[in-house]
């Protein structure tokens, strides 16, 4: 197929978002752009080459049944591949059209899985416990730990932060610490003042008014 100035524009536009990706994704992902319009020749670029191919080599089977039809699917995620080492690979192929609906070329990410399943055995080892062990300990903050931990956990669980609660929002704040027992820790009050930015009066007014109602 003769390149147009279109085509050429997209592909040069392509190896920057190539590039772009290669360099975000590094080590870990081989991103490789195809000209579709030179099946022979496809490959334009391989950034992080896992795959030992090289510029100028041909497409692949899934680039050629995507220049030969255009209803071919656009985007196929997360399918399993393989390297030609034998290392397995997950691959993502976005096809790219031109005004007139053709394929003109390729993106393609694939991804080395083995590192990250290497990493997950070595994450499941590491988090595993001794469910025999005769020792029993728990590691739970008291004191105004405790109460900036219950603040901070509020204020997440309704989108906030915890010196932008709203008055609503802090006399409720008030009543959960009430029913935990955390408003009974010593220096509660000034502790949840200092950490909300407010005044202690503004603390035992929020405190007292959620108690009445």
């Amino acid at each position: 197929m003769k390149k147009t100035s279109e085509h050429q524009n997209l592909l040069a536009q392509l190896q920057h978002v190539a590039d772009g990706l290669g360099k975000t994704l590094a080590p870990f992902c081989e991103v490789v752009l195809h000209d579709l319009t030179e099946p022979d020749h496809a490959i334009l670029a391989i950034h992080n080459n896992l795959s030992g191919r090289s510029v100028g080599a041909p497409a692949t089977e899934l680039g050629l049944a995507r220049a030969a039809d255009p209803g071919f699917d656009q985007v196929i995620a997360n399918y399993p591949n393989t390297f030609p080492d034998g290392r397995l690979a997950k691959s993502t192929s976005v096809g790219i059209k031109d005004s007139d609906g053709r394929y003109v070329a390729a993106l393609c990410l694939n991804v080395d899985l083995t590192v990250f399943r290497s990493l997950n055995t070595m994450l499941t080892q590491f988090g595993s416990v001794d469910a025999a062990a005769a020792v029993n300990e728990t590691i739970v903050p008291t004191g105004a730990d405790a109460i900036r931990l219950r603040i901070d956990d509020f204020a997440a669980r309704h989108g906030t932060t915890p010196r932008a609660l709203k008055t609503d929002e802090r006399r409720a704040l008030m009543r959960e610490l009430k029913e935990t027992g955390l408003s009974d820790v010593r220096r509660a009050m000034d502790i949840v003042a200092a950490y909300l930015n407010v005044s202690r009066a503004t603390v035992y007014n929020d405190a007292r008014i959620e108690i009445q109602l």
